[in-house]
């Protein structure tokens, strides 16, 4: 729905240009340009195997668990009340040691994110400068990225009415 709003008020502003200038409108994939980049490539290479190898560490965690848990289950009724205790309490410790390496490493803010941002960020850099240089170099007004939701990559400045609505919402 927010796309076709989008859509829909660009067409609008298509219209209503035209009858003054020609508006030149392009598109990009992104989806298309990451995946034949080599540098962007490289990267997710890279990002990849860090995330096997962090799925691995957690997956020994999680079978060192489960292994410790099925002792217990098998051996509780002739544990002593002491030999019980300690285990449930080792079995409440190594998952919390299980909750906080997956938060650490894959976690809104973990490692995963850090390493896409480290090794992601100079090939997103390097893509959105060539395109605000075809952008400059072909005399486009707007170009979009039709990969996800729409966004613009490039605007002229001179279609940028933010201080007319800033202007506007101070009456």
């Amino acid at each position: 729905m927010k796309k076709l709003a989008v859509l829909t008020s660009i067409f609008l502003f298509v219209l209503a240009g035209s009858s003054f200038a020609q508006l030149k409108i392009g598109y990009v994939d992104s989806d298309a340009i990451m995946d034949n980049l080599a540098d962007a490539q490289d990267a997710q290479t890279k990002i990849d195997a860090f995330i096997q190898e962090w799925q691995e560490e957690l997956s020994k965690r999680e079978k060192d668990w489960q292994d410790l848990y099925d002792d217990y289950e098998k051996r509780k009724l002739i544990m002593s009340d002491q030999k019980r205790v300690e285990t449930e309490k080792e079995l409440v410790k190594l998952e919390d040691e299980i909750a906080d390496f997956r938060q650490k490493k894959f976690g809104v803010n973990g490692e995963l994110f850090q390493k896409q941002e480290e090794l992601m960020k100079p090939v997103q850099n390097k893509v959105f400068n060539a395109i605000q240089d075809i952008a400059q170099e072909e005399d486009f007004d707007f170009i979009f990225d039709r990969s996800g939701d729409i966004m613009f990559l490039f605007a002229k400045e001179e279609y940028d009415v933010t201080n007319l609505v800033l202007e506007k919402l101070k009456l």
